[in-house]
């Protein structure tokens, strides 16, 4: 079985097109908190649309699919899943979710990797989830003729325990290495993961699902906001192109690990820059909409209630004009009058 040494693989790179993309990275993510402590509410959105969006995606690239309708019901928790695909997505949710809230207690083991994928599959009545292979498995696609070629040959069967043990610890000792940046660590250990191919069935859904894991494990909230799973699914070719050419030779520990980790840092960089333009564009529609309230307030005569500001905005949601009194009313701009079902707002004529 090949050894996994992240230290000496790490060295050859530290290529300046890598570098560059480290820089522009670690820029971004500062961006991002800066960000993250002014607008709560922008972020609370985009959450709820990545979370649809990684669902989909992530099962989309195995051909596990429904209907957008159905989809968004089974995110939400709002519906029963009726298909084999739908029980699958519910599986990927909850694993999502399980990770999104608890990645600071879920460490980088086979035990715990284990238990991710066993509820990846816990509503789909099968008894592979949870447990690693029981028999070969290859990586294999499909030709226009329909035939199928195989791509690569994973570690065998018996080999698997021992393999993950030995990528886990490699991992959890090269984290804890001041001298290596954990963003071209978590592409190296996701190519091993995948030429590993430790389970039977669901290997590609787990290995994305372990990519949003390190990042938050390492500091990256990124993909909290914006689908990786789903840039991953856009560039589909791309990402097995890059798979395909990082692997060869993998078994003999002679692998190229750069056009995989090239192809990975770029997804983390498209998925920074589209959170922020879609949080601008976010944050200009929200400030819209407060000048729009406050306008109204303002040019009011005497007192004015929440219902009556939502019947001259019915294109604005309650919840966001709830957002905007509060804002208001922090920077002291209105005044709140009663309370209950009968409080109105007033405009505070003294801060003029």
């Amino acid at each position: 079985m090949r050894a996994f040494n992240y230290k000496t693989e790490y060295q050859k790179l530290l290529t300046p097109e890598i570098v560059s993309y480290l820089t522009q990275i670690h820029e971004q993510k500062g961006k991002q908190s800066k960000f993250s402590d002014a607008q709560q509410d922008v972020l609370d959105e985009l959450l709820e649309i990545a979370k649809i969006q990684s669902t989909e995606a992530s099962n989309r690239i195995e051909g596990i699919i429904t209907t957008d309708d159905r989809l968004k019901l089974i995110v939400r928790n709002k519906t029963t899943p009726r298909s084999r695909s739908e029980r699958e997505i519910a599986g990927y949710r909850d694993v999502l979710t399980t990770i999104h809230e608890n990645y600071e207690y879920i460490p980088i083991r086979p035990g715990m990797i284990l238990q991710l994928h066993r509820d990846l599959y816990k509503f789909s009545g099968m008894s592979i989830g949870g447990s690693f292979k029981n028999s070969d498995n290859v990586i294999a696609e499909e030709l226009p003729d329909g035939t199928k070629k195989v791509r690569f040959q994973p570690v065998h069967a018996w080999e698997t325990p021992e393999a993950m043990d030995s990528v886990c610890s490699a991992i959890n000792e090269a984290i804890n290495d001041p001298e290596m940046d954990d963003l071209l660590l978590i592409p190296m250990f996701i190519l091993d993961f995948l030429c590993i191919h430790p389970f039977n069935d669901g290997n590609g859904r787990m290995s994305r699902l372990l990519t949003l894991l390190l990042l938050y494990r390492t500091g990256y909230q990124i993909g909290k906001y914006i689908s990786i799973e789903k840039l991953i699914a856009d560039s589909k070719d791309s990402y097995y192109e890059a798979l395909q050419e990082s692997s060869e030779n993998w078994h003999e520990g002679n692998n190229d690990y750069l056009p995989f980790a090239r192809y990975m840092l770029g997804v983390f960089i498209a998925a920074y820059r589209e959170f922020e333009e879609r949080a601008e564009i976010m944050i200009e529609a929200g400030n819209s909409s407060l000048s729009r309230i406050r306008r109204i307030i303002r040019g009011s005569t005497g007192r004015i209630t929440k219902a009556e500001i939502a019947d001259q905005c019915p294109d604005i949601s309650q919840i966001t004009i709830q957002r905007a009194l509060k804002t208001l009313l922090d920077n002291g701009d209105i005044l709140k009058i009663s309370g209950g079902r009968y409080t109105s707002y007033t405009w505070n004529w003294d801060k003029e």
